[in-house]
C-alpha cells in the first residue's frame, strides 16, 4: 500500500507561482495541511492494525520535506528518507513565474490539465515517466508495501497514473488537493480527505 500525500500550500502555491525546483515555505495553512494529514495517516496506520514497519519517503525538496516532517511527528517513531525520483517536474525557465503572466504571455499555454511541458528547457515527460517508473518498480511487492510518499502537484498526479495505467491526459487531469491523502491499493486510488 502507497498513501500519496502533496505538500501543504506554499506562499507560491497561494501567490499562483510555479515552484518547480524552486521552494518556498509552508503558510500557515500548509502547516495545517500536513497535521491533518499526518493525523489523518496516524488514524489510518493504526485501523490497518499494524503500525510497524511503515517507510515515510519524501522529494527533497523544502515544502515536502516540512510536511513530511510534520507526518512524522504525527506518526512518532518513523524517519524520512528523501528520494529525488519523488521531486516535482522542473518547469525550467518559469519555475517562479506567475501563472497569470505566463497566461497573459503564451495564450494557450495551460490546457485543461492546467499544465503542459513545453516551458523553455523544462523537464520532459517521459523523463518524469521515467524516474517515477523507477521509484514504483523499486518498492516492495504490492502485498509487503506500506509506504507513505510526500510529492508534489505534478508528479503526485504522473505518479497516480502510472499506478492505475492512466494515459498522460487523464493522469495530467487528475485533482491535485492539499488536504488529502491518497491510498494507492490493489490497483486501486482512493481519496481521503483530511
Amino acid at each position: 500500500m502507497i498513501y500519496l500525500v502533496r505538500h501543504g500550500q506554499t506562499a507560491f502555491n497561494r501567490d499562483g507561482r510555479l515552484q518547480g525546483h524552486l521552494d518556498s515555505d509552508l503558510t500557515e495553512l500548509g502547516l495545517t495541511q500536513a497535521r491533518r494529514a499526518g493525523a489523518t495517516l496516524r488514524r489510518l496506520v493504526s485501523e490497518a492494525g499494524d503500525t510497524g514497519g511503515w517507510r515515510l519517503v519524501s522529494s527533497p525538496l523544502g515544502r515536502a520535506r516540512a510536511t513530511a516532517d510534520e507526518i512524522a511527528a504525527a506518526l512518532g517513531d518513523v524517519t524520512v528518507e528523501a528520494d529525488p525520483r519523488l521531486i516535482e517536474v522542473s518547469f525550467g525557465a518559469w519555475d517562479g513565474r506567475l501563472r497569470s503572466e505566463l497566461q497573459a504571455q503564451y495564450p494557450g499555454t495551460f490546457g485543461a490539465s492546467g499544465f503542459k511541458f513545453n516551458a523553455p528547457a523544462s523537464e520532459p515527460y517521459d523523463q518524469v515517466v521515467a524516474r517515477l517508473s523507477a521509484w514504483l518498480a523499486d518498492l516492495e511487492p504490492e502485498g509487503a508495501r506500506r509506504v507513505i510518499a510526500v510529492s508534489h502537484g505534478v508528479s503526485g498526479r504522473v505518479l497516480r497514473g502510472l499506478y492505475a495505467g492512466l494515459a498522460r491526459d487523464d493522469a495530467l487531469a487528475l485533482e491535485v488537493p492539499q488536504d488529502a491523502v491518497f491510498r494507492l491499493s490493489g490497483g486501486r486510488i482512493e481519496r481521503i480527505d483530511c
